[in-house]
């Protein structure tokens, strides 16, 4: 079960972005903040940032840290969320492959060691992110309801989070 703390247990776990905030990023070392989007910022069905997420950008972005959307989702939704607001993004990211969260560290500049990725998915965005020794930040989905990919992931982290849980691994942080 070590392989389940390696691959699956967040640095941080959180009730959502508000809670990440520019003193906690550097007091966790990061200056760099790579962020699903479904789930995650907004509903999987909500086509557009809301004020709570432009805040939320812009205060890490003046705080000097750099923030840029790594998203399974498919262009369309993707650049429609993110171009009108200027947010940096990738698409069809294929997480929890390794290859785009390698490509996203690089486009901003950064180094591993200083970045996190932030995300509601265990099975995508801490797997990912722990796949190549990142640091992570799981977020409560802001929506109950997922997309058809999604459900069977949902139950499996349900599983994994027990497993969590039961031995005192995961707690929500303030």
């Amino acid at each position: 079960m070590n392989l389940l703390k390696k691959y699956f247990l967040p640095t941080s776990y959180v009730e959502n972005i508000k809670a990440i905030t520019p003193e906690r990023l550097k007091n966790m070392g990061v200056n760099t903040v790579m962020t699903d989007l479904d789930n995650t910022l907004v509903a999987f069905d909500e086509p557009d940032a809301d004020n709570e997420v432009v805040e939320w950008f812009s205060n890490l972005k003046e705080n000097g840290i750099n923030v840029m959307i790594l998203s399974n989702g498919k262009s369309g939704r993707v650049g429609t969320f993110c171009e009108p607001n200027g947010f940096q993004y990738i698409c069809s990211a294929r997480k929890p492959l390794s290859k785009n969260f390698r490509r996203a560290v690089k486009e901003m500049n950064a180094d591993i060691e200083n970045t996190v990725m932030v995300g509601d998915q265990l099975m995508t965005d801490i797997f990912g992110a722990n796949r190549v020794n990142m640091k992570s930040i799981l977020v409560i989905p802001v929506k109950d309801k997922d997309g058809l990919a999604t459900i069977l992931n949902r139950r499996m982290e349900r599983m994994i989070m027990r497993y969590f849980n039961k031995r005192g691994l995961l707690s929500k942080e303030d």
